[in-house]
């Protein structure tokens, strides 16, 4: 039974109430551990909610980042989260990361691998298995569309240069950008990854669609095909 005076926020003292704080002082007032512990609600019956969440902060070094990449099944090692505080947790971080992905798209036209490897690192960097993405840009360069080709590598799935060129036609994109991840953590890119790219630059040239670059992306770095002159 979640009952005891330490789970219940009206027996915390003053200071140790976060949505109080956050409606009287605002959003910014409030620590990381605040803010999660106003999602978690409720502690367990030795510590507080904002004491439980410092202690899942500590566990990663308070990197919000790191917390994101927590299972459901990591968290609930922690005493007092259950399933659904794992999973409210986890959908919070999820929201976050989709509002500084399009806040990044929105805001900016391409001009620079630098800025692909912003706006596609949030989405792909940091994920276990392979992905294979376009992004589609106007005459202006700036993002019309983004759209997941492939799950699982190029190697083990078929990239289908018909949707590719069908997409750009229907969202009258004059250029666009091919954008991968490597778990592995490697930048050099493979036979695989040369041949998808000179497939798709001679497909889209015939429709007088440039492929500007390709970049392979790891969790920390990225490769340009531009860059290096491999286009």
């Amino acid at each position: 039974m979640e009952d005891s005076h330490l789970q219940s926020i009206k027996y915390w003292s003053k200071d140790d109430r976060p949505r109080e704080k956050l409606a009287s002082k605002g959003k910014t007032a409030l620590s990381n551990a605040e803010l999660l512990a106003i999602l978690i609600r409720l502690g367990n019956k030795d510590e507080s909610a904002v004491s439980l969440s410092k202690r899942i902060l500590a566990s990663v070094d308070d990197n919000l980042n790191e917390l994101a990449k927590l299972s459901d099944d990591q968290l609930k090692k922690f005493k007092g989260v259950g399933l659904v505080k794992a999973i409210t947790i986890i959908a919070a971080l999820e929201l976050g990361k989709r509002r500084q992905i399009e806040t990044k798209v929105e805001k900016k036209k391409i001009t620079s691998s630098s800025m692909v490897f912003e706006i596609m690192h949030p989405v792909i960097g940091e994920l276990p298995h392979e992905e294979f993405w376009i992004i589609y840009m106007n005459n202006s360069n700036k993002v019309l569309k983004k759209l997941r080709l492939s799950k699982g590598g190029i190697t083990g799935t078929l990239v289908d240069i018909r949707l590719v060129l069908k997409t750009a036609l229907e969202v009258g994109a004059v250029a666009i950008i091919l954008a991968h991840n490597h778990p592995s953590g490697t930048l050099k890119p493979s036979a695989a990854d040369k041949a998808i790219t000179k497939k798709l630059s001679l497909g889209a040239e015939n429709l007088d669609i440039k492929v500007l670059d390709h970049l392979i992306i790891t969790e920390k770095e990225y490769f340009s095909f531009a860059d290096e002159n491999l286009l």
